[in-house]
C-alpha cells in the first residue's frame, strides 16, 4: 500500500474547524503559542468570535485563515505520527505545501507559525488583481486565450476541468468572454494570488526563508511548483521561494502519485477538496478525509 497525505489550503476553512482537534495533546497549548506569535486570539477567531478592538477578526481573513488551517492540520498530523502512521509522500495546495514541509519535518512548529505570519501578511498587502475558478472548459482554447492575453495566468490547475485564473480582472474577463465553460466563479480574494502581482511579496518571503534552515524531509513532498518528489531541505525551500509567483500544479501532483502508485488518497484538513479532485482524475485510488479527533479514533 503506497499511502500520500495531502494538505487543503485556502478555501477550506469553516468555523468551528478548531473544536473538532481540541481535544487532541497540546491542542490549546499550540493555540496559545500562535495566539502569541500573532498578537491576537485565533482561536476565539476560528469560533467566530470578533473582539472590537481587533482588526483582523475574519477567519476569513488570508493573515487567519493561513495559520488555523495550519494548527488544525498540524494537530492531525502529530497524532497520525503518534499512532505509528506514516505516509509514502506528502503535499499540499498553496498554503498546504508548508503544512507538507512541517509533516515532512523540514521544519519545526514554531517556525511554521512565524513563516505563516510573514507569508500571510505579505499576501494580504499585496492587493490588486482578481481571481476566478473555471469549470469545464476546452483546455486548449483556455491556453490559446491565455497565450494572446497580457496580464492572467493560471493560478491553481486543479484538474484537467478546473482552474484557477489570476491576474488583471479586465484580463481575466477578456479570456471569460471567449471562453467556453461550464461554470465562472469568481473567488472573494484580496489580491492576484500564484500571479507576478505577488513578485514584491515573493521575493520579501524569499528573504525571509533565507534566514532559516530546511532540514531534509522524512518523506517526499510533492511541491507546487515542481511536484518531482524530493526530500531535499535546500530544493524545497527554492520551491517554496517561487510558490508565491508560480501555478499551483496540482492536476500534475495527481500525476506523479498515479505514476508513484499511490493507492490510498488522505486528505488531512476540512473539507473534500482534494479528494474530490482526486476521486474524478485517478481511478481505484482509495480516499479518507480526517478533520476531526474523532475521525482518528478519539
Amino acid at each position: 500500500m503506497t499511502i500520500a497525505w495531502a494538505f487543503p489550503g485556502q478555501g477550506s476553512q469553516k468555523v468551528g474547524m478548531a473544536d473538532e482537534v481540541l481535544s487532541l495533546e497540546g491542542a490549546l497549548k499550540r493555540f496559545e503559542l500562535a495566539s502569541e506569535i500573532l498578537g491576537r486570539d485565533l482561536l476565539a477567531i476560528c469560533r467566530g468570535e470578533k473582539s472590537n478592538h481587533d482588526e483582523v477578526g475574519d477567519l476569513d481573513d488570508t493573515r487567519n485563515t493561513q495559520p488555523a488551517l495550519f494548527l488544525v492540520e498540524s494537530l492531525l498530523i502529530d497524532d497520525l505520527k503518534k499512532q505509528g502512521r506514516e505516509p509514502n509522500f506528502v503535499a499540499g495546495h498553496s498554503l498546504g505545501e508548508l503544512v507538507a514541509l512541517y509533516a515532512s519535518e523540514v521544519f519545526d512548529l514554531e517556525t511554521a507559525l512565524r513563516l505563516l505570519k510573514s507569508r500571510s501578511e505579505l499576501m494580504a498587502a499585496a492587493g490588486g488583481g482578481a481571481m476566478t475558478a473555471l469549470i469545464g472548459f476546452d483546455r486548449r482554447q483556455l491556453e490559446d486565450l491565455i497565450a494572446l492575453t497580457e496580464g492572467v495566468v493560471i493560478a491553481n490547475d486543479n484538474s484537467k476541468e478546473q482552474v484557477v485564473l489570476s491576474g488583471q480582472a479586465q484580463s481575466i474577463e477578456l479570456i471569460v468572454t471567449q471562453l467556453k465553460c461550464k461554470r465562472v466563479i469568481p473567488l472573494k480574494v484580496s489580491g492576484a494570488f500564484h500571479s507576478p502581482f505577488m513578485i514584491k511579496s515573493s521575493e520579501s518571503f524569499a528573504l525571509e526563508l533565507d534566514k532559516i534552515v530546511f532540514n531534509d524531509g522524512v518523506f517526499p513532498v510533492l511541491s507546487n511548483v515542481d511536484p518531482t518528489p524530493t526530500k531535499d531541505g535546500k530544493i524545497l525551500k527554492e520551491k517554496l521561494k517561487k510558490q508565491m509567483i508560480t501555478g499551483v500544479r496540482w492536476r500534475e501532483t495527481m500525476e506523479v502519485m498515479q505514476k508513484e502508485g499511490v493507492t490510498t488518497f488522505v486528505e488531512v484538513g476540512p473539507g473534500k477538496v482534494l479528494s474530490g479532485l482526486v476521486k474524478r482524475s485517478i481511478t481505484g485510488i482509495s480516499l479518507s478525509q480526517l478533520s476531526s479527533a474523532n475521525d482518528l479514533g478519539h
